[in-house]
């Protein structure tokens, strides 16, 4: 028995210096291992650039009504969502004290012509002197104007439609008290709207006025179209965007001011543009690259892009047509990367 435990625990102890010596693995055999990666021939294909931006419906007016003056409200004929003509009166403040005012300046302007009368009167037999009278005629001069002061008080304190259109939703009741910055009620000209989107900056050029453009509306499957008016005297200094305002064309039920809008726009096309997928162009600080694949190896390629799609951008410097270039794992190419091609498109 001793025998035998000595010569186990000899075969055991002979067998851990064998395991020690197994080969360690080569990491950096890991790192250089090529690199599967898919890629594009480079070919040239119509490229149109078709931009899909949101909008917003306005009504081609619209104005707060609101009073000039503090005052109180005698008189409220605002119906809510009802359409009112231009001048129609829409509210009317308090204004006795401003009436009796004006009757009583207008009194006084009556005895001062009656004074200025008898005065010019006696100075054409020299019973006055002509400074009397010029005073006089100053009275009425002054009190007249005053008349006119408090006429154009009176007529602040009756708010009026400033043109035809829509009432809003009423936010004050007879009897209130209001101030200028009450608002009373809402109006707006809805028998035609206008359409506000943006565009990237370098398409501003392309908006000119009276461009068709077409959009749709959450809701509606129908395509509405409006006119480009105007676009803004700047550019956006945060989004770098032009913003461009329409007069949509025709009215219809579905549209009303403040929906959002899905506009469509059409930047052309261009027969003979060398494409590639968006995936394969990197963004960079200052320029944009892709990965061309050559002899196995990685080519990083400065380019100059122009138009996009979906799926494509169009590139115009910096590749030619049969260029085979990197589309996936571009985060992990190197500049001595070895690749190796698992499918070509």
């Amino acid at each position: 028995m001793p025998v035998i435990f000595l010569l186990g625990s000899a075969a055991f102890f002979s067998c851990k210096p064998e395991k020690a010596k197994a080969p360690a693995a080569n990491p950096a055999a890991g790192r250089n291992a090529p690199l599967q990666v898919e890629a594009f021939v480079v070919r040239a294909k119509l490229l149109s650039e078709n931009l899909e931006v949101p909008g917003t419906l306005l009504p081609f007016e619209e104005t707060e009504i609101r009073p000039e003056i503090s005052g109180r409200l005698v008189s409220l004929n605002v119906q809510e969502g009802g359409a009112v003509q231009k001048g129609a009166l829409l509210a009317k403040l308090f204004d006795e004290d401003l009436q009796a005012q004006l009757k009583k300046l207008q009194v006084q302007l009556e005895i001062a012509k009656q004074t200025l009368e008898r005065q010019q009167s006696l100075l054409k037999i020299q019973g006055i002197s002509q400074q009397e009278v010029d005073l006089s005629e100053l009275q009425v001069n002054n009190i007249k104007a005053d008349i006119e002061l408090v006429r154009v008080s009176i007529s602040k304190t009756e708010i009026r439609a400033p043109y035809s259109g829509i009432l809003g939703l009423r936010n004050v009741s007879l009897g209130a008290y209001v101030s200028p910055t009450t608002l009373i009620t809402t109006l707006r000209q809805v028998s035609q709207l206008k359409l506000d989107f943006t565009v990237p900056e370098k398409y501003g050029e392309m908006f000119r006025k009276g461009r068709t453009i077409n959009f749709t509306v959450a809701g509606n499957k129908r395509l509405f179209s409006a006119s480009v008016i105007a676009t803004e005297a700047a550019v956006d200094v945060s989004t770098r965007s032009l913003t461009v305002r329409a007069l949509v064309k025709g009215m219809d039920n579905a549209l009303l001011p403040g929906i959002f809008a899905k506009v469509q726009l059409n930047m052309g096309g261009n027969e003979k543009s060398l494409i590639v997928p968006t995936q394969a162009v990197i963004p960079q600080a200052r320029n944009k690259q892709v990965i061309v694949f050559k002899n196995g190896a990685p080519d990083f390629r400065i380019v100059d892009t122009g138009i996009r799609d979906s799926s494509y951008v169009q590139i115009l410097e910096g590749l030619k047509e049969g260029d085979t270039i990197v589309t996936t794992g571009l985060l992990a190419i190197r500049p001595d990367s070895k690749l190796v091609l698992s499918k070509v498109e």
